[in-house]
């Protein structure tokens, strides 16, 4: 796929030589997850999964972030699972990173390749399977949906980055970009997941602060990222997840593009009374 590329991780573990010291932090505000922390250790198995694994990048946690979990699934040939979600309320999106999918939702076969984005509802009769010869990767990230009375649930969606034109931001000569997958303003989504895009040197020029939570995986380049009070930095392959009103800024530091996968909440009032009510 021309001028795109997609980190996924393959594990493995490192040398006793190794020192002990890297980038992972967690506070009260943020965590950093670098990309050499995901090591064979850490996998996870689920429930009527075959020959898959995963590493879970993130969690609802109390006081922390609290709205999604997101997940790298690693299925090995012939792997995947005919009953995948397991919570009636849950919405989902995939999004491959390293080889094919085949995603079978109501009785329909498609086949995601990377780059590729499904949207799959709450409640959907759906299966997974890699009838590839190679490892298949993806991004799977979780949601309970928030339904409202007199709003119908969204549609199902299947689609792949490089068939949609990014969207610049203002007054960014396009260095500053956004491939969404659906309409911002279709207010039956209550979560984004878009790929944002900066050219060398492109900033995010002021520190964003606002009620959305975040999880961002970075699929290429690097980038100096601005996280609460640190700037830290971040390549292909890390994911930070940010806490609602966590300051955010970066600066891209090139040689090539610095692009990731970025999660937020939206289009649904603030809960009151505490979370869970």
């Amino acid at each position: 796929m021309p001028g795109r590329t997609y980190y996924a991780p393959t594990g493995g573990l490192p040398p006793q030589t190794q020192l002990l010291t890297d980038r992972a932090v967690f506070t009260d505000a943020y965590a950093v997850i670098p990309k050499g922390v995901m090591s064979d250790i850490v996998t996870s198995y689920l429930p009527f999964w075959d020959r898959t694994r995963l590493w879970v990048l993130s969690r609802p946690l109390s006081g922390f972030a609290e709205t999604f979990s997101q997940y790298i699934m690693e299925v090995q040939p012939g792997g995947g699972s005919t009953r995948p979600e397991l919570d009636g309320q849950a919405e989902g999106i995939l999004f491959l990173v390293e080889g094919e999918l085949a995603v079978t939702l109501a009785g329909t076969k498609l086949v995601m390749r990377p780059g590729g984005y499904a949207f799959i509802p709450p409640a959907s009769d759906w299966s997974v399977r890699n009838e590839g010869a190679a490892p298949c990767r993806f991004h799977w990230i979780r949601k309970a949906y928030e339904a409202v009375d007199g709003i119908d649930l969204p549609e199902p969606v299947f689609a792949n980055e490089a068939d949609i034109a990014p969207d610049p931001m203002p007054g960014t000569d396009g260095k500053w970009a956004t491939t969404r997958f659906v309409d911002p303003a279709d207010i039956r989504h209550d979560m984004h997941v878009t790929v944002v895009t900066f050219e060398p040197g492109a900033v995010i020029p002021f520190a964003e602060t606002h009620v959305m939570e975040h999880g961002l995986y970075v699929l290429e380049g690097k980038a100096v990222y601005r996280l609460n009070q640190d700037w830290v930095e971040v390549e292909a392959g890390d994911y930070m997840w940010l806490r609602a009103f966590c300051p955010q800024a970066c600066y891209a530091g090139g040689p090539g593009k610095f692009r990731y996968l970025l999660y937020k909440d939206v289009n649904r009032h603030a809960k009151l009374g505490g979370f869970g009510r």
